[in-house]
């Protein structure tokens, strides 16, 4: 397939603002209005990709983020099939700083030795930095106040660039998660996690029913149309495995106790949702809440085995106050029954 050539390029002048320490200067950047002639049957991030010389995961985040129009309409999805008669317009954004650095950003240290250092994330935190993410995560927050693991082999201008980091929590969720101080730590406690010889337990408030003890196996894959979410049963769908216990009900709600036996993408989200009893303020698989500005989602408790000796350590961190004041607000109490430290 051989995409027409482009026909326009123009650059359009906006103003942004950088903060650069503790100062904001108001800078002059130039966005790129990009177009070509569609090539038929072609999808639109190959043929974006094909025509402007970028990476086929680019284009689609670029479609993906509200960059792209067709015939001057915005498009939303990267897998549209083009006809040949339209015009597709692209918007490349400035740049974004590439390098990652340490920021105060403060953060809950429960634990640290030669080894690992154990965190209780806050919401709204993302857990490393992305290709469009460079600032504001956990691996900012913990660089240049220790020694993280594999750091001498990414580059901080890289993409992937994720040091200490061997599991991950959603962004909007809290609670406990376990860094790599080292490199020996990490191919240790990364052969924990992918050999589930780790435990861990939420604390989630659910919008609906279930029943007192579930075991829910239902293996989870990408959404078919929506890339964006996990489903049960999606594309490419894997083994996943969650135990959930009712701490205590309310009408309409359950306090739960989640336990997955597998770390798929989004697990106990997804499972709830599947069982008609989505997270309260789960935006993605279900709706948002007043009570609450995120899911009522938090890691709870991890046991794993240390990486220096294999002897099990524990880590727990106590349900955040937001969560606690939604459940009062619904009408529960706290602390629920038999479970006093939480």
């Amino acid at each position: 397939m051989v995409c027409q050539p482009l026909i326009s390029l123009k650059k359009t002048p906006m103003q942004f603002l950088i903060l650069i320490s503790d100062r904001i200067d108001l800078v002059t950047e130039a966005l790129d209005f990009r177009s070509f002639d569609a090539p038929a049957g072609e999808r639109l991030d190959v043929a974006i990709a094909l025509s402007l010389s970028l990476s086929r995961s680019y284009a689609k985040d670029l479609v993906d983020q509200g960059h792209v129009q067709i015939n001057g309409q915005p498009v939303g999805k990267a897998s549209t099939k083009l006809k040949g008669t339209e015009i597709v317009t692209v918007v490349i954004p400035p740049p974004k700083p590439m390098l990652v650095e340490s920021e105060d950003i403060p953060l809950d240290i429960i634990y640290e030795d030669k080894e690992l250092a154990a965190i209780n994330k806050p919401p709204n935190l993302i857990s490393h930095p992305t290709a469009t993410v460079r600032t504001g995560t956990v691996v900012n927050a913990l660089l240049g106040r220790m020694d993280l693991s594999k750091d001498n082999h990414f580059d901080p201008a890289s993409e992937d660039y994720r040091p200490g980091i061997v599991h991950r929590l959603d962004k909007d969720t809290s609670g406990v998660m376990v860094v790599a101080k080292n490199d020996e730590a990490h191919r240790r406690l990364a052969a924990a996690f992918k050999k589930r010889l780790t435990e861990k337990e939420y604390i989630a408030i659910a919008v609906g029913f279930i029943d007192d003890d579930v075991q829910i196996d239902a293996p989870i894959g990408r959404h078919p149309t929506n890339r964006q979410k996990m489903a049960v049963g999606g594309s490419n769908a894997r083994t996943a495995n969650t135990y959930f216990r009712v701490l205590q009900r309310i009408p309409g709600h359950v306090l739960v106790k989640a336990k997955p036996h597998t770390g798929r993408t989004h697990q106990i989200r997804v499972h709830l949702a599947h069982l008609g009893a989505s997270i309260l303020g789960d935006e993605v698989y279900g709706k948002s809440s007043s009570l609450i500005g995120r899911q009522a989602l938090h890691a709870y408790r991890l046991t794993l085995p240390h990486p220096k000796d294999s002897h099990a350590i524990t880590f727990t961190a106590q349900v955040p106050l937001d969560m606690v004041e939604a459940w009062l607000k619904l009408g529960g109490s706290w602390p629920p029954k038999g479970m006093e430290n939480l």
